[in-house]
């Protein structure tokens, strides 16, 4: 059995960090929606920040890490 990569071929870790802004922003406008954290681990920008994490840990944290971070500043707003 294979297992596929979740990102598309040919999006590189360069690629990533330059939108690493574009995806923490992505990740605090579902939490300013409500949007659950069941839904927000299905999109682009959890997949984008995961692999981030994954590949580099030392510069990137984990995205669960992330959206607490988020949700306690979005609640204080």
């Amino acid at each position: 059995m294979s297992v596929r990569s979740l990102e598309p071929p040919g999006l590189t870790i360069a690629e990533l960090e330059a939108n690493y802004p574009l995806y923490c922003k992505a990740l605090r406008l579902l939490i300013q929606e409500g949007t659950t954290i069941a839904k927000v681990r299905r999109t682009v920008c959890w997949q984008r920040l995961s692999t981030l994490h994954h590949c580099l840990p030392g510069q990137y944290r984990d995205p669960d890490y992330l959206y607490t971070l988020l949700a306690r500043q979005v609640l204080r707003q």
